[in-house]
């Protein structure tokens, strides 16, 4: 039976020959993983699945167990302060396309096939080799792979179409219930969110499963099961949903201005389609 010291310095040992084993066989046998994590997460499994099926003394198996721990700690140290260090513990990435060429001598030191290669391109719904200007493989396996410039989509920039820019969009109904502080920060009212759901053939927040608005102001909704068979929205409360949206805009309008005539004028316009709801109202019940 080992020492604990004994174990200690064959943890160590251990360590360094899984480690040098990895870097051998190369980066396509780690897949998502870097090589250190690598040795990591098959090691410490076999401690652990050792230790609870073998004769094996718990401080033994302890003291294996926290020597990975901290030279785990160690690496991942080195890693983050060290450029040197990153290079040493992760390999660099290596070219394996160039031009459209492939590199046979950079292929055999990644110890990467060529048909190995062809399957990770097709995983990328790349099928010639004619299509590729650059692939590089990265050094936790996976393939990066650049197309041809005339291959590449087209995107709105290419083709000068101006796009609006969109940012976080927001989740403004959840089973039913109204998150307010998220409608208070998309800048949006109550009434102007039941306007929006009545569209879709809501009656009320509570026949909304989730509701969710866009940068641009469009409101995804989806209903429960029950009311989703209901038939579409009438004319009449679909009216009264459009003018109450309009008074929400308004409002809304009031209060992001900075010009005081605007801010008035906008602020008169929402009194006023406001005390028209409430007369009209009774009539666009259906």
């Amino acid at each position: 039976m080992p020492t604990t010291s004994e174990v200690i310095v064959q943890s160590v040992f251990s360590f360094i020959v899984l480690f040098i084993l990895a870097r051998i066989l190369g980066k396509r046998q780690v897949a998502q993983l870097n090589f250190f994590d690598y040795i990591v997460s098959i090691t410490v499994g076999d401690i652990a699945a050792s230790w609870s099926l073998d004769n094996i003394k718990g401080i033994h198996a302890i003291s294996s167990l926290a020597i990975w721990t901290v030279l785990s700690l160690i690496v991942s140290l080195i890693q983050r302060k060290s450029y040197k260090g990153r290079i040493f513990l992760d390999g660099r990435p290596s070219v394996v396309i160039q031009h459209g060429n492939v590199l046979e001598e950079n292929l055999k030191k990644s110890n990467l096939s060529i048909e190995e290669m062809m399957m990770m391109l097709r995983q990328k719904d790349i099928f010639k080799l004619s299509d590729v200007e650059y692939a590089i493989l990265e050094t936790n396996g996976t393939l990066s792979v650049m197309k041809k410039t005339e291959l590449q989509p087209l995107t709105p920039k290419d083709a000068g179409i101006p796009v609006i820019s969109e940012n976080e969009s927001r989740l403004l109904i959840i089973d039913g219930h109204v998150m307010e502080k998220s409608l208070q920060h998309s800048g949006y009212t109550r009434e102007w969110l039941l306007g929006e759901i009545m569209k879709q053939g809501a009656s009320d927040f509570r026949d909304v499963f989730i509701a969710q608005v866009d940068s641009n102001g469009n409101v995804y909704v989806d209903l429960y099961k029950d009311v989703q068979k209901e038939p579409p929205m009438k004319e009449k409360p679909l009216l009264a949903a459009t003018l109450k949206k309009i008074q929400a805009d308004l409002e809304m309008f009031t209060l992001q201005t900075e010009n005081r005539l605007a801010k008035q004028t906008y602020g008169e316009a929402a009194t006023h389609l406001k005390n028209l709801i409430t007369q009209i109202g009774p009539f666009l019940r259906e």
